[in-house]
Order: C-alpha cells, then sequence, then structure tokens
C-alpha cells in the first residue's frame, strides 16, 4: 500500500490528485472498483465487451432486459409478448400443444401455410373454439350433400341445435346416429311410441326431437314417392347450383332469407316438424345449399371447387 506522505500530484486543469495506486486502494475500500489481482507476466485483460443484443427475429428471454416502464421498447416488448402468446393459444387449440412446448428456432414463426389457414377461416372460428367445431368448419360446413340419409341427418340436427349450439350438438352426434338407426328413413318413420320414449331416455334427447325426427322421416318416404329424393327435392330450390355468396364479415350474414322461407312454407304444408325458415337456412348452409364462407375464409373457393366437379 501507498504511504500517506505519498506526494500529491497536480491535475492537467491545475486540480491536486492523490497517485493512482492510492486511489485505487480507496476505490477497493469503498467497493467502487474492483480487480482480482495479477502477476506481473499475467496479460492485461482489456475492456469488457458489450453485451450484444440479439437479432429481433431471432428467439430469445425478454426477461433478460428491462426496459424504463411507458417507454418505446417497453412497449414493443408487450407487443411482441402478446404475440406470441397468441400464436401459442392457436398452436394449442389445434391438439400441437405438446410440439410447442419446445420450439425450434425454425417454428419460431408460424409458416405461410399454417397463418393462411389460422388466420383466415370465417371470424367466426376463433383461437377459444372446440376442435370439433373448428373440424367441422374446414371439413363439412357449406360441403353439398347429395345423400338422402346424410341430409336426413343435417336436417336433424340442425333442429336440435336450437336453443343450444353447433359444438353441443356435434359432440352428441353419435349419440343421434346410434339413436336414429344411422337415419336409416324407412327404419326411423317406423319407432313407435315407447321406442321414442326409451331412446329419450337412454340418449338424453329431448322426446320433442324425438318425435320430429320420426314424423320428419315419414314425410321423406313421401317425398320419395312425389319427387323420388330428398336431394332432388332440394337442390330443386336452387337449380342443382349452390346459392354463391359475397360476404366479407360474419355479421353480415343473415339468420334467414327469401329462399330458406320459401323451402321452410313448403316443408310445413307437408307436414315436417322443426324447419322454421332460421332452421332452414342453417340446414341449406351445413348441406351446402348455400356457400356463406367469408370471401376471406380458404373454404370458399375451396366449396365453389366442390360444386364445379360435381356439376361437371
Amino acid at each position: 500500500m501507498c504511504s500517506s506522505k505519498a506526494k500529491l500530484v497536480p491535475n492537467t486543469n491545475g486540480a491536486i490528485r492523490a497517485p493512482l495506486s492510492e486511489r485505487r486502494n480507496n476505490a477497493d475500500a469503498s467497493g467502487l472498483f474492483l480487480r482480482s489481482k495479477m502477476t506481473d507476466d499475467e496479460p492485461k485483460p482489456g475492456p469488457s465487451p458489450r453485451p450484444k443484443l440479439l437479432n429481433k427475429s431471432k428467439s430469445f428471454s425478454y426477461s433478460v432486459v428491462e426496459y424504463e416502464a411507458g417507454s418505446i421498447a417497453a412497449a414493443r416488448r408487450e407487443e411482441v409478448a402478446s404475440f406470441h402468446e397468441r400464436r401459442r393459444m392457436r398452436i394449442a387449440h389445434y391438439g400441437r400443444a405438446a410440439a410447442a412446448a419446445k420450439p425450434s428456432k425454425a417454428a419460431a414463426a408460424p409458416t405461410p401455410q399454417a397463418s393462411h389457414v389460422s388466420d383466415k377461416r370465417c371470424t367466426f372460428i376463433t383461437p377459444n373454439s372446440d376442435p370439433i367445431y373448428v373440424a367441422y368448419h374446414d371439413e363439412e360446413w357449406g360441403v353439398p350433400v347429395h345423400n338422402d340419409e346424410m341430409l336426413f341427418e343435417m336436417l336433424v340436427l340442425t333442429g336440435a341445435q336450437v336453443g343450444s349450439d353447433w359444438t353441443a350438438v356435434l359432440k352428441k352426434r353419435q349419440d343421434f346416429r346410434d339413436a336414429f338407426s344411422g337415419f336409416d328413413v324407412e327404419v326411423v318413420s317406423k319407432y313407435s311410441e315407447k321406442k321414442m320414449i326409451a331412446i329419450s331416455s337412454q340418449y338424453r334427447i329431448e322426446l320433442s326431437h324425438v318425435r320430429g325426427a320420426v314424423d320428419n322421416a315419414k314425410r321423406i318416404l313421401q317425398i320419395w314417392d312425389e319427387v323420388g329424393s330428398l336431394d332432388k327435392y332440394l337442390w330443386g330450390y336452387v337449380n342443382d347450383k349452390a346459392i354463391a355468396t359475397a360476404y366479407k364479415l360474419s355479421n353480415k350474414i343473415p339468420v334467414k332469407t327469401s329462399k330458406s322461407e320459401t323451402i321452410s312454407k313448403d316443408m310445413v304444408r307437408r307436414g315436417f316438424r322443426q324447419v322454421g325458415p332460421t332452421v332452414i337456412h342453417s340446414f341449406m348452409q351445413a348441406a351446402g345449399l348455400t356457400n356463406d364462407h367469408l370471401l376471406t375464409c380458404p373454404r370458399h373457393s375451396q366449396i365453389l371447387h366442390l360444386h364445379s366437379l360435381y356439376q361437371n
């Protein structure tokens, strides 16, 4: 250590300062200057490298860097964190939560195809939508149906979702199929009152819905005798060509149309049950008589292509 009688060295501007060794010792004592003991033959360390921030496109922990509240950097941090949280919810929603637990650098950003499918669906499909409802939208809703048993099924399901929702009905879809013998029209038309009560109790389907399905099966048999098939009867209202709509917003899609009112009126006249204009419009959407996918939804153009294949 330096002697207490060490000379004071004048600074260039005339100020008096202590020798270097004494200043370092004083700094060590106050904790402001830390250095490790070094031998004379050890190389002197250079200045510590400044920490480098990774490129924004690369994944790193935002907890390492703290920003002043209210700053632009803090706002950007919150925005990016929110984006990754929304993406995590989308991935979990489509059953890929396990793969998303440890994302690789290659999976840091959604692929164009995944983004195209998930971000441009009809807007009533949200990150919180049930997977079974999402699958129904992606695979069935709007696809043209020309099989009488499938048309009978869609008619029963659309009637059952009144006062409920499609997700709840879709989750009970297999129960409906079991209850109505795979929607065999001839078999269902012969159900007795005792059979209907048993079905209602066993499958927890409202008795009014069971009776309505049985009555509708009988009406379909009459249409077979008169027209030939339920398919021919229903698609005749649209000249065997689906109504192509051009909606850009979900809130612009009507709950009923003049066409659904016309079909409903005739079906009620024939003795069908649970076939109001709103139910029939929902049925038309489900069975593909109208293509109500939004223009921004990939399924809109895909459904148009399916119709063109059928017509050819």
